[in-house]
């Protein structure tokens, strides 16, 4: 009987360990997804040899282990960077409006910024360039202008007849979702509005840049280094690659997450919060109740989401309301999975309107950023939110069919 007691506690003991073994071992396999910086690396950027190259980026641009992609190609074996262009706030991501050319404070390379007197390279900005290597993390959202700038590069390269390189990222707000609107041709083919494609598009730089050249008509020389191990389902915090907030007001992933269903309202008279914290996790004005409006949001019983009264200051200058206390609405996620990020932005828009239509204006840039010209009348005139969405859903199912061939991932 002792015997017996002792091969089942060893059995058991076995069993444990198998156990602990198997788990130690998921948990260290999980998030393993490396970007196309990494991939690159690992090849020891081969496809970069004998090149003179220009490279597009930002303090976003690093491997896992944050080495900027600047130093990790200035050290490569037979590669030449030559150049370095910069999007939108500037080369370490810190500023707002204008940016000027400068040279690396590291290895001295020069600068050329995309967000100064120019958003495209010219001629005599690629004369001494065989190709350009794009390495910038995007937030999923058509409005960011880092796609744009994408898109500008590809266009400047099939012009003057040079490769482009894609390093792809993860999409940190996911890859499943797409939700928001298609712009029509007019109010597309802008900084904000690249190309008709849906407001959060669930798509990586990579699958963005194939769609770009092929649906649209770029026609450049392009080529895409995909990732290793990420899935479309993946929350960013899963993927084990370190979140770098990619500008000056994109500070969390609960903020970006919000970004493509509210970030339009920007484009009226609300504070989103820039100039504090947690942008476009709160939003607000001088002459907003936020206990008035919080109560009219959870009414609504929207998914995935409460709203809480919040008041703020907007510390930094330049900013809507800057030192003025604002009030308004922190908006909660507790299930980023059922949350309707286009939905909430259009019962934001109605209740403000409702609540204080002598106060809230929208601006000319509304319809840009939002992708449509009619939203603005509907919302003032009593269309509800779910008949707006209803509107546009025929075309958001086209685009998810349109985007199926253009998919790197499972």
């Amino acid at each position: 009987m002792k015997m017996k007691l002792n091969r089942l506690f060893f059995l058991l003991l076995i069993i444990f360990i198998s156990a602990n073994l198997s788990a130690t071992y998921a948990s260290d396999t999980r998030g393993k997804v490396f970007n196309g910086t990494d991939v690159l690396k690992a090849r020891n950027f081969d496809q970069l040899q004998g090149k003179n190259v220009a490279l597009v980026t930002n303090h976003t641009g690093t491997d896992r282990d944050l080495n900027r992609d600047i130093d990790l190609l200035d050290a490569a074996k037979n590669v030449r960077l030559v150049k370095i262009f910069s999007p939108e706030h500037g080369i370490r991501g810190n500023l707002d409006g204008s940016v000027e050319n400068d040279f690396d404070a590291v290895t001295n390379i020069p600068i050329v910024s995309l967000y100064g007197k120019h958003k495209k390279p010219t001629a005599a900005d690629l004369i001494d360039v065989d190709l350009l290597v794009f390495d910038i993390q995007d937030i999923g959202t058509r409005y960011y202008t880092y796609i744009a700038t994408m898109a500008y590069i590809m266009q400047a390269a099939q012009k003057h007849d040079k490769e482009v390189i894609i390093l792809d990222r993860p999409n940190p707000v996911g890859g499943v979702k797409v939700e928001g609107t298609i712009p029509p041709d007019s109010l597309s083919h802008k900084f904000t509005s690249i190309y008709p494609i849906a407001t959060r598009h669930g798509m990586t730089i990579g699958e963005l840049a194939q769609m770009f050249n092929r649906e649209f008509g770029i026609g450049c020389r392009l080529t895409i280094v995909p990732m290793r191990g990420w899935r479309r389902s993946m929350t960013f915090e899963e993927t084990g690659i370190p979140w770098v907030h990619p500008s000056p007001n994109m500070k969390t992933l609960t903020g970006a997450l919000l970004y493509s269903g509210l970030g339009w309202l920007e484009a009226t008279n609300i504070s989103m919060g820039r100039g504090t914290e947690i942008p476009f996790e709160i939003l607000g004005a001088p002459w907003i109740e936020g206990r008035k409006l919080a109560n009219k949001m959870n009414d609504y019983a929207l998914p995935g989401i409460r709203f809480v009264p919040w008041s703020f200051t907007p510390g930094r200058p330049n900013f809507k309301y800057y030192n003025e206390r604002c009030e308004g609405v922190k908006v909660v996620v507790y299930d980023p999975t059922a949350l309707d990020g286009y939905l909430t932005g259009l019962y934001l828009a109605k209740t403000i309107w409702e609540l204080y239509p002598q106060q809230y204006q929208f601006s000319a840039g509304f319809k840009i950023l939002l992708g449509c010209a009619e939203t603005e009348n509907w919302l003032k005139t009593g269309v509800s939110p779910t008949e707006i969405k209803a509107q546009k859903t025929a075309a958001l199912e086209a685009f998810k069919k349109r985007r199926m061939k253009y998919l790197l991932y499972e």
